[in-house]
């Protein structure tokens, strides 16, 4: 599956994890129909794929990812044709299902911010789990700027990442925001130099890679699940998912390892 060609985006596997990478690159990486396709379908398979554990996300070049294709706005073709009941339509069918797929994932997955997450390119950085980012990342809710609304899902995302008075700032003023205000607004979870990125989020990958998958998946399920639910509902649903884990072999196996310390070996199981 991952060496087969996608188009607007490459895939590659490394033990046990799997970098996913937009390839737009004459176009910023914006999200076109084609990688939504390409998205919708790597994602699908590498959550029910028990050979990986974690996904990273990141662009080519020097973008992460544009958003949206202002040509194809100005034009009114492409995802952006017909009036407005069309368009709605089109929304749903089409670049909606990028957060449909990332909120399903049950494998934990981390944006590698290598540039620009510019409008839909930073709602899709949002999407993910954790974020790194470098000092030649740069994050945009430029929406207001063209006079639109997120409509890939971004009033969602961002108000849970970084808190809602700091998601209305960048949503109201259409700031790009860089270097230090990326740590001040709390965008990304590691902020490092450029050169050290690519070794920073694949040791980050493999760390978590290395932790109980079977706890991982049932763990980030909770997570989503409490921003809504309430609290008997969390502990009904926890009570569940520990009595899962905790006959699992992967958690004896870490009992073992814990009284022999050394490094548990997790099989999924």
């Amino acid at each position: 599956m991952y060496s087969k060609p996608f188009k607007d985006l490459l895939v590659s596997k490394n033990d046990f994890v799997l970098t996913i990478t937009l390839d737009n690159e004459s176009m910023a990486n914006a999200i076109s129909d084609e990688m939504i396709d390409s998205l919708e379908s790597v994602l699908g398979h590498a959550d029910e794929d028990d050979s990986i554990r974690c996904i990273i996300l990141t662009g080519a070049g020097k973008f992460f990812c544009a958003g949206g294709d202002i040509k194809a706005m100005e034009s009114k073709t492409g995802m952006f044709a017909g009036e407005s009941n069309e368009l709605r339509r089109r929304y749903a069918r089409g670049i909606q299902r990028i957060p449909r797929a990332i909120e399903s994932l049950r494998t934990p997955i981390i944006a590698m911010v290598n540039g620009a997450a510019i409008g839909a390119g930073c709602d899709l950085a949002m999407m993910c789990d954790l974020r790194v980012s470098s000092d030649k990342s740069k994050f945009g809710e430029t929406f207001s700027k063209l006079s639109l609304v997120p409509g890939d899902g971004g009033t969602f995302f961002l108000q849970r990442v970084i808190g809602y008075t700091k998601a209305m700032e960048m949503f109201m003023t259409g700031d790009i925001y860089s270097g230090d205000d990326i740590t001040r607004m709390g965008l990304s979870n590691y902020h490092v130099s450029h050169d050290d990125l690519l070794s920073f989020t694949t040791s980050l990958a493999q760390k978590i890679s290395s932790n109980g998958p079977v706890a991982l998946s049932l763990t980030k399920m909770a997570l989503k699940s409490g921003r809504t639910a309430g609290l008997s509902d969390q502990l009904d649903l926890l009570s569940t998912m520990q009595g899962i884990s905790q006959r699992t072999e992967d958690h004896f196996e870490g009992i073992q390892a814990f009284k022999e310390k050394r490094a548990p070996k997790f099989i999924g199981r």
